[in-house]
Order: C-alpha cells, then structure tokens, then sequence
C-alpha cells in the first residue's frame, strides 16, 4: 500500500492497509490509523498522530515546526481525528510549548484546498473550511463551525458552535454558537437558522435561539444584563447554555 516512490521513516507507525502515495515523506514519530489514505506530494513531520479512515490529498504539509519565533525545537505536537478529509496544499502546525504543545483537529472535518491551521489551534468535529480560510496560532473553533473562503482569524479567537462565517470574514473578536457573520472586521447577521434546521434542531430551539439572538444584539443591553437575561431563558432551552457559558467565558469580547 506504500508506493515504492514513498519514504516512510522506520521509526514511523502506519496500520497495514494504509495507503501512501509517490514522492510523499512520513517521518520519524508519525502515526496513521486504518483506513487513512495518504496523496502523492504529501509531507508529515512528526509528532503527529493521526486517526483512522483520514484522507490527505496531494501537496499538504502536516504536522510542520509552528510558525511562531518562540519556537526552538521543543516537541510539540499535532493530533488529528478520523474521517476527516484535507485537500489539496493544506498546512496544519505542531503545537508550540507556550501554548500547551497541542495542535488539534477532530473527526469528519471537511478541509478545503489551501486552507492553514496554525500552531495551538483547537478544531472540533464536522467543521468545514472553505478554500484558503486561515487561522491564526491559538484559535478555537467549535463543533459544526463553517468557515467560508478565505476567512481569516486572528490569534486566540474563538469561533462558536454551529456558526456560519461568509467568503472573506476577518475576525477579530470572539464568534457566537449559532451566529452568521460577515464583513471586515466581521459582523453579526442573524442565526445560521438553515444550519440548525439540518442538523435536527427543532422549531422551538430554532425560535429560542432567534429570540437570544434578539437579546444579544437588538436590545441595547450590556453584554453582562444580556447574558443574565439568555441564561433565564436557559432554564427551559438547554440548547442555550453553550450560548452563555461562550459568552461568559469570552476573554477577547464577542462581535456586536
């Protein structure tokens, strides 16, 4: 399953019935669960530890020394979930010490061309990147986040659950679960209602998190007399606790 054009480190870990494409390199302390297919072009530098039935296409570079000055050579590492796809040229770094040393993305990610995954950023489950979206070291983005084209985060943002940024949203401050946003510096724009809808959210929820939005960003509260407001309301749509405790534990502020 390894082509003969491939170099594979000994030191490297592969399940038996992974594939390994012409022309890639797998280093030392890399390891690939079953099922993973890894393109032709393909650079993994290691620590990385990598789940099953992955796919990585051609010309991605996995696993690389972070881009920060602080880095001296410590190691640092980059974990990766199962079922994700990563496409074309895409680079995802290694951790770096100051940040914790961890890198990480979850399980049935959708991973467009170009994308970059900085070093210290914590990616959940079924996300999607659109094509060159770019996050900064230390970012965080929430379980079923989509980030358009060329979206571009800035370090220790925070980007929340279920949330829908637009083609070419710059992000400077904290992202809400469930908000759509858009512009430069990014904006709220309503809920990602047609997001919630597929994803089995009932028309109650929906209409909670309609009215939370409302709150939010309609009312002219403070942020702190909002959050008190949506954590009441809490108490009977528990699909707005993430909302809250996101909100509460915010260090950059959220986008208003």
């Amino acid at each position: 399953m390894i082509h003969k054009l491939a170099i594979v480190d000994d030191k490297a870990s592969l399940a038996d019935d992974v594939e390994v494409g012409p022309y890639s390199i797998i280093g030392e302390n890399v390891s690939i669960g079953a099922g993973s297919v890894i393109g032709p072009h393909v650079v993994i530098k290691g620590p990385t530890e990598i789940g099953k039935n992955n796919k990585i296409y051609q010309f991605s570079s996995i696993g690389g020394d972070p881009q920060d000055k602080k880095y001296a050579g410590e190691e640092t590492l980059l974990t990766i979930g199962d079922n994700n796809v990563i496409r074309e040229s895409c680079t995802i770094s290694r951790g770096t010490i100051q940040g914790g040393g961890v890198t990480r993305l979850g399980s049935d990610n959708w991973i467009m061309a170009y994308v970059h995954i900085a070093h210290d950023c914590l990616v959940g489950d079924n996300t999607i990147f659109a094509n060159a979206a770019t996050l900064a070291g230390h970012v965080t983005i929430e379980d079923y986040a989509i980030l358009g084209g060329f979206s571009n985060i800035h370090q220790f943002c925070r980007v929340g659950a279920h949330s829908f940024l637009a083609m070419s949203s710059i992000v400077a401050m904290d992202v809400p679960p469930y908000v759509m946003a858009a512009g430069h510096n990014a904006e709220p724009y309503g809920i990602n209602t047609e997001g919630l809808k597929r994803r089995g959210f009932s028309k109650e929820a929906i209409q909670a998190i309609r009215r939370a939005y409302k709150i939010l960003y309609k009312s002219g509260m403070k942020l702190t007399d909002a959050i008190n407001e949506i954590s009441k309301m809490a108490k009977t749509h528990p699909e707005l606790e993430m909302l809250t405790e996101f909100l509460g534990n915010s260090e950059r502020g959220v986008i208003r």
